[in-house]
């Protein structure tokens, strides 16, 4: 489902990461690890195709991946129910009861989400993936701001119907999720302090 082959990324044109290779089938998750600045978000944003890579490559089905950062990508002015609708549009879906349940936005549906507290618009926002249908997600952080009783609720979502029915995610996180899968340390692949390249293009 997605092969990741010998990659090196980088960040403002500053080679960060090399020899990243692993492989993911459906029903697979794997948690990245390491301390602050060391090229998660590089990694995860090389990987959905928002920068390219400097060498090596990735593969998945063409349509496939999504990633979700530290901003949870709603729209203030409008509703829970408003803004789940729209990113069901865009990806030409509609919204299934079962995303306002797993993530305890019944009561919140018609709420503007301009009023939700941070955990709240956290939970909208992790919502978004359960109406786009993408099955290969890359995750940043995504328990920012959620307290335990949600942390648990989006591993749940996560375990039971994401790897559940076949997706597979690539998490940068810091929280144990509880989820049965393996962990890669970025430390070890730090690009080597002499590596060449550097750039004057804008930061990503």
């Amino acid at each position: 489902m997605l092969q990741v082959t010998d990659l090196r990324c980088a960040r403002g044109g500053v080679p960060v990461l090399e020899r990243i290779s692993f492989t993911l089938q459906p029903g697979d998750a794997l948690i990245l690890r390491g301390p602050n600045g060391v090229g998660k978000t590089t990694l995860l944003r090389t990987l959905a195709g928002l920068q390219p890579a400097l060498s090596g490559t990735y593969d998945y089905a063409e349509g496939a991946g999504a990633y979700a950062s530290h901003a949870d990508g709603i729209k203030l002015a409008l509703t829970v129910r408003e803004n789940l609708t729209f990113w069901a549009q865009v990806h030409g879906r509609s919204v299934p009861d079962s995303a306002y349940d797993t993530f305890d936005l019944g009561d919140l549906r018609d709420r503007m989400a301009g009023t939700l507290s941070a955990g709240q618009k956290r939970r909208v926002g992790l919502a978004r993936l359960a109406v786009i249908g993408r099955r290969v997600l890359f995750l940043d952080e995504p328990t920012v701001s959620l307290d335990g009783f949600s942390v648990r609720m989006f591993a749940d979502w996560m375990r039971d119907h994401h790897l559940g029915q076949g997706g597979c995610a690539v998490i940068a996180t810091h929280i144990d999720l509880g989820l049965d899968a393996p962990t890669l340390d970025l430390t070890p692949h730090i690009a080597a302090a002499d590596a060449d390249g550097g750039s004057d293009e804008a930061f990503l």
